[in-house]
Parts: structure tokens; sequence; C-alpha cells
């Protein structure tokens, strides 16, 4: 694994155009320079069922089981899923003409974004029935997750956005960067102890991300991961993060992956510019 690899990878997808449609952490928090930030590769610990015919938007740990948003119009849903067996314990789906796309929890309620549909929807925790919708929404949703300041929301650009969980006013824009350059195609996110875990979309890559400057912290590279599915769409790209904050443990899966994984984290000795 060599510093250079992953230059050369991170330059690429920041001299990348912005394309048309979207889609744990141990220890103490590392910390990056100006000349980069270090390098994780994510080791398997435990593989899990996941519905191949799922495409993924969002994910997130709650109440003892997964929250999946999926996308794609005509098969948009939230829904409940048994880690251990993949079963839908729960599903509700959006209007047929709507794309799904990211998912977070805010209060006793889930909050969940359309992509250019100009609506998000509000979602009972407990029983994932809906209990509302916001129109005219004027963002793209990609990804959201919850903060102590909010809901944080991407639209694939470089910048991140803290939205008021009532109003969905934008409170503040945090402008993501590594080593000083602007990271974009920003996907699904995942807040772990006090930081911002967001997919790369198109990429084998997890950055992190200090919500207080924008300023990545760590790059995890799951290559291995993902050149180990077995998948033929070309959609069918790493997509979603959970965090099981009482076990401490990372799940991620991709979109129309069969598989849904626990990893670890395991520094390694590159730096990503």
């Amino acid at each position: 694994m060599k510093p250079y690899h992953f230059l050369i990878a991170v330059l690429a997808l920041l001299g990348a155009p912005l394309e048309a449609q979207e889609s744990a952490t141990q220890g103490d928090r590392a910390e990056a320079t100006d000349s980069g930030a270090p390098v994780y590769r994510a080791e398997v610990v435990a593989a899990h069922p996941h519905d191949d015919g799922a495409f993924t938007q969002g994910l997130l740990w709650h109440d003892g089981a997964l929250i999946e948003s999926t996308g794609r119009r005509g098969s948009s849903v939230v829904r409940r899923v048994d880690l251990e067996t993949g079963e839908v314990l729960a599903e509700s789906r959006l209007p047929d003409e709507q794309f799904g796309e990211g998912i977070a929890l805010w209060g006793e309620d889930f909050v969940s974004l359309t992509w250019r549909d100009g609506v998000l929807h509000r979602w009972d925790a407990a029983t994932l029935e809906p209990i509302g919708s916001v129109e005219n929404y004027p963002l793209e949703g990609w990804g959201l997750t919850t903060s102590d300041e909010g809901l944080i929301h991407s639209d694939g650009s470089d910048t991140l956005r803290v939205l008021d969980p009532d109003t969905f006013e934008v409170r503040r824009t945090i402008p993501v960067t590594l080593g000083g350059r602007p990271m974009r195609q920003l996907n699904e996110l995942e807040m772990i102890d006090g930081l911002i875990y967001a997919n790369l979309w198109k990429s084998p890559y997890i950055i992190v991300i200090d919500p207080a400057d924008g300023t990545v912290r760590k790059l995890i590279d799951l290559s291995a991961i993902v050149d180990a599915v077995s998948v033929s769409d070309r959609e069918a790209v790493l997509n979603g993060i959970a965090w099981d904050a009482e076990k401490r443990r990372l799940f991620v899966t991709g979109k129309l992956w069969p598989s849904l994984f626990e990893i670890r984290l395991v520094e390694t000795d590159a730096q990503a510019h």
C-alpha cells in the first residue's frame, strides 16, 4: 500500500466533473495536516445478508436494527431490516414518481430526502408510518445525518449544509477539503464520535470529516471489499454507512450488494493528499 496510490486516486476524484445523478472508528481523532490525512484500510469482521435488489441510498442503526432508504423511481422505500437475516421488519413506500435518498433520525422521527423531487419526508421512528412531507425543498438530496447542530445534508458537491431540523433552512455550510483541495462527490453520511463519515460516490473510499472546519481527517480504503463483491450493474457502488454506538460496530454496504459488512479500521503508513 503506497502513498502515491492514494494521491493519484484522490486527485482523480477531485478533478472529475460533478456527475448529474447521485446516487468506525477506534481510538482518538486522527490529525490531518495540509499535506494530507492518514489512510486506513477496512478489515471485514462479519458479513451479513443484504437485499441485492436494494438501491441503497441511506443507512443507519436504530433500536437494534438497520434503517435503510432506497432509491430508483417506482421502488423507493424506507424500511427496518434485521441484521442477521436481512428480513424486512417494516417498510413504507415513497410515491412512485419520487427517487429516495438519504435518511437520518431526529427526535422521534426519521427524515428522508428525495433526489431532485424537492420533497422531504418524515416517518414515525417506531412504525415507519408517514407523518408528513415538506415540498419545494430547493436543494438536491443525496446524504443526510444527525449532529448536535441539526441535520447535515450533502448534495454531491464539496459543501455540506447544516439544516434546521424543523424548517430545513441552512444554518451554516461546511466546505470539505483535503490538503486544501475541495472534495466533491460527497454522498451517504454518518456521524460517528463527532466526525462525519462520507462515501465518495463511485469510489471505494470513505472520508472522515471534521464538521468544525470541513478538513478531512482520515481516508478509509475499502478497495479489497469492493473488489470482492460480485455485482454486474455499473451503479452497484459502495454506499451505506451505519454505526451501532452501543456496541461500537461499523457497517457498510453498497447499492444492489448481496452483503452488508461489519468492518474495523486499520491504520496504514499511507497519506492521502
